[in-house]
């Protein structure tokens, strides 16, 4: 019996951006006794339907975006004989989809560390359950990477997780439901332990793949105060000196180490934490701006955010202080006008945000505004293809409509057609080439502007305009640049590099100055 673990994808590109860190989790997972196992990335290679054999056990994890491609590798490796075993957010969500599309034996829920060997020991059996209820473990349970197994010329960035789950209730992101709102949050001893590990193999760029890396706000802790509810308090803080904690010991690490990780933009008020992640070589993060009006972050429930000039300032501070953003925002939304993409595109600029992505709305399940939308399509039911458009992610992707819902006033072509002229400007090459002035060396600029042009190819063409053609070409574009790219991204390996030491939180930083507590 081998096991084999597959990270679908409709497009492989040769080399990736990010490293798909569920396989290595899950190759962590894997008892000695069942040998090493098989990795497939497909957004590097597709899936060889030859290497797996009768009595074989498949895990193929899937997100909504990919379960599709997912579901044709389990029904073939279930007529070969293997035991399949989907896991993953989109799994979670729909169990008995997987099962009856996809061939599945057996379905994990939740976090799969801890459930993935009680898996393996029941196909081995010849027993396994129908659904496994992997649930949300402790940050204590999460397991380390088995980075050891990493095709090392094949990624740009490596990626680590310091912590699941987000307080936040966003209307358009399954996170808080799938994962919790409270924050599970690893120790810097793991966190490192993981991270200097990837120095050593040459990584030199990681991402530190989190649902939110700033998990306690000022606002938060503003509020436990005022509540006078003492275990808050400490727990709150709790959470906030360990991040410190971390970011002092990446501070340590070799200069040339670089990170990047997802946040919301209530760390612009808190400038002790923006700088803290600045020392610590954090210098980027993944804002989610949403919208530019106050009426289009209602609509997302979103209204912590701030909005026009106050959006804009807000953003600056960010990079005032060493963090560059990569900014996102929904397209689409009911208080949408045509002048709001212009206005997007410039508060973009303005904001001097190092990169952007500009998504069209849509609904994801376990959202809130999927639920919403399921809910109306009740009425009137729409099938396209023979496929319920609520299963949207079933439709051949050629098929697909660009907008799932009606715009007041737009049509979803104009919608379309508006959001693509948005990514061709703001990535168009003067407009990366005067994006890039802010990074001193040469190769370092390279690099950004090959990056900006990735990321565009894979993300802008491909998610908005899906007809064959056009992935092709996105395809063959994003893996002509992406091997030279993934080489600037490289540093070599260190082999003898030790783990930081820890690291003692200083009062200032543990605690808000009272002119940020009351900002």
């Amino acid at each position: 019996m081998r096991v084999h673990l597959i990270n679908p994808s409709e497009v492989s590109f040769g080399t990736a951006v990010i490293t798909p860190r569920w396989l290595y989790v899950l190759a962590s997972a894997t008892p000695k006794s069942f040998g090493t196992p098989v990795l497939v990335d497909e957004t590097l290679e597709a899936v060889d339907p030859e290497s797996i054999q009768a009595g074989d056990v498949v895990g193929i994890g899937i997100h909504t975006a990919n379960a599709l491609r997912g579901y044709e590798i389990g029904k073939m490796a279930c007529e070969r004989g293997a035991y399949v075993v989907f896991g993953g957010i989109h799994a979670t969500l729909y169990p008995d989809e997987a099962h009856e599309l996809g061939g599945a034996c057996a379905v994990v829920k939740g976090d799969g560390d801890v459930a993935w060997a009680k898996v393996l020991a029941d196909c081995c059996r010849q027993d396994p359950a129908r659904v496994y209820e992997g649930g949300r473990i402790e940050a204590s349970e999460f397991l380390p990477a088995r980075w050891d197994l990493i095709p090392r010329d094949s990624y740009m960035w490596a990626s680590v997780q310091t912590v699941r789950g987000c307080p936040k209730h966003c209307s358009f992101c399954s996170v808080w439901r799938t994962d919790g709102q409270r924050p599970r949050q690893r120790t810097s001893d793991v966190v490192m332990e993981e991270i200097v590990q990837l120095r050593r193999l040459g990584f030199r760029f990681i991402a530190l793949a989190d649902d939110n890396f700033y998990p306690v706000t000022l606002t938060d802790l503003r509020l436990a105060r005022e509540q006078a509810n003492t275990a808050r308090i400490h727990e709150l803080e709790a959470i906030r000196a360990e991040r410190f904690e971390l970011m002092g010991r990446l501070a340590q690490l070799p200069p040339d180490t670089i990170f990047f990780t997802q946040i919301t933009m209530e760390a612009a008020e808190d400038t002790d934490f923006l700088d803290a992640m600045k020392a610590a070589n954090i210098k980027g993060a993944l804002v989610g701006v949403e919208s530019v009006t106050p009426e289009g972050l209602k609509d997302v429930y979103k209204d912590f955010n701030q909005s026009g000039e106050e959006l804009v300032e807000r953003l600056r501070t960010f990079r005032r202080h060493g963090v560059y953003v990569l900014g996102s925002f929904i397209f689409g939304l009911p208080s949408d006008r045509p002048e709001t993409f212009d206005a997007t595109a410039s508060a973009a600029v303005r904001a001097e945000v190092a990169f952007a992505q500009f998504v069209m709305l849509t609904p994801y399940p376990g959202t809130v505004d999927f639920m919403r939308w399921e809910k109306n399509m009740e009425a009137s039911p729409v099938k396209i293809g023979g496929i319920p458009i609520t299963r949207r992610w079933l439709i051949p992707p050629a098929l697909r409509p660009k907008l799932y819902w009606p715009h007041p006033t737009m049509s979803a072509e104009e919608i379309r057609r508006n959001t693509q002229s948005v990514w061709d400007t703001f990535y168009s090459m003067k407009s990366i080439w005067t994006r890039s002035g802010f990074i001193k060396s040469m190769r370092a600029r390279l690099a950004f502007v090959l990056i900006s042009k990735i990321y565009r190819q894979m993300y802008a063409d491909t998610g908005i305009a899906t007809d064959s053609a056009r992935v092709s070409r996105s395809s063959k574009w994003a893996r002509w640049l992406a091997k030279p790219c993934q080489r600037l991204f490289a540093a070599p390996p260190m082999p003898d590099l030790e783990v930081p030491v820890g690291w003692t939180v200083a009062a200032t930083v543990a605690e808000p100055s009272c002119e940020l507590a009351s900002s």
